[in-house]
């Protein structure tokens, strides 16, 4: 058996065993956690309301993190390396529109950055000298490289792709904020209590949009002006919907028309986009499934419709060319 291990390929095999055990353990160990930090959230939004949604549903186990990064990247700054990015104005809103608005995260990002693109060719190399690989000079520049942008890049893929995610989950769910902000204004609810009452509604089907409200309920009972709250609202989410709603709703609060109407056109608009967006990808289907279907079924028919006339070409004629 020690013999066996001492060969580099199931030296090798073993350390990716191993690698994928630990990864899979981690891997239930958060989703555990995950579900349980999830469960109490939706206890804590349903006892305590809007409250959970303007607290960002946090946690003790969640500050602690952020109070961890935190300290992390300051010690890091101290010592002199410096996270700042170059355009920390453009960062800052990807982040935001990603979810994470801790002032901490653009640094914490540009740290991660840093980290992977360091490690995932070190450990490149740490698998190739405990494997006993000797690649050649050029192999290991040319990986090397490319884990190092790998690592550079998935970062800010993943950002995006999260960015996208919270995006589509607002369009989606705004439509339906919009009915219920139009029921609550033509009850005689002001423009605040409405945002109030539609966040407390919305926290269980649409958190986002429970979010994004319970956010301008906060910065107007702080006292901020209408037009600026709603204005950093449309600026959080980085949504065009929101951002023309946002206006709309300055616009008639300026020149004093009505804003159930306003809500009442705009609503049916919103729902008409949303209606022509599950047109588009009911319409783009077709399309999509032609692609398998081409590559998949089309050389399987061929073959079954080409192989019996090519073994009756076969038989007839190498025995008249072996004569």
């Amino acid at each position: 058996m020690a013999e066996i291990f001492a060969q580099p390929l199931y030296r090798g095999l073993l350390m990716a065993a191993l690698f994928l055990a630990v990864t899979g353990l981690a891997y239930y160990v958060s989703r555990a956690f995950d579900r349980r930090i999830a469960v109490r959230s939706r206890l804590d939004e349903t006892a305590g309301g809007l409250q959970a949604v303007e607290a960002g549903r946090t946690t003790l186990r969640q500050h602690s993190a952020r109070t961890a990064w935190t300290k992390l990247v300051d010690t890091i700054e101290k010592s002199g390396l410096s996270l700042a990015d170059t355009k920390g104005d453009a960062l800052r809103k990807k982040m935001v529109a990603a979810g994470y608005t801790a002032p901490e995260a653009p640094r914490v990002f540009t740290f991660l950055r840093l980290v992977l693109t360091l490690a995932l060719p070190a450990l490149y190399l740490a698998l190739n000298y405990f494997t006993g690989n000797a690649p050649s000079l050029f192999k290991l520049y040319l990986i090397g490289c490319v884990l190092a942008l790998m690592g550079l890049y998935l970062p800010n893929l993943y950002v995006t792709a999260k960015a996208d995610r919270r995006k589509a989950e607002l369009v989606n769910g705004f439509p339906d904020a919009l009915d219920l902000m139009l029921v609550c204004v033509e009850a005689g609810l002001g423009l605040e209590a409405a945002f109030d009452r539609v966040g407390r509604e919305m926290s269980l089907s649409h958190p986002l949009v429970a979010q994004m409200m319970g956010g301008v309920v906060l910065e107007l009972r702080a006292g901020r002006a209408r037009e600026e709250a709603l204005r950093g609202m449309a600026n959080r989410t980085e949504v065009d919907e929101i951002r023309s709603f946002a206006t709309l709703l300055i616009q008639s609060d300026k020149l004093g028309s009505s804003i159930g109407q306003t809500l009442r056109i705009y609503a049916a608009e919103m729902r008409e986009k949303r209606r022509l967006r599950a047109e588009e990808k009911a319409h783009r289907l077709p399309v999509l499934l032609s692609i398998p279907l081409v590559t998949c079924m089309l050389p399987v028919m061929i073959g079954v419709l080409m192989l019996p006339a090519a073994i009756r070409v076969v038989r007839d004629l190498v025995p008249a060319l072996t004569r």
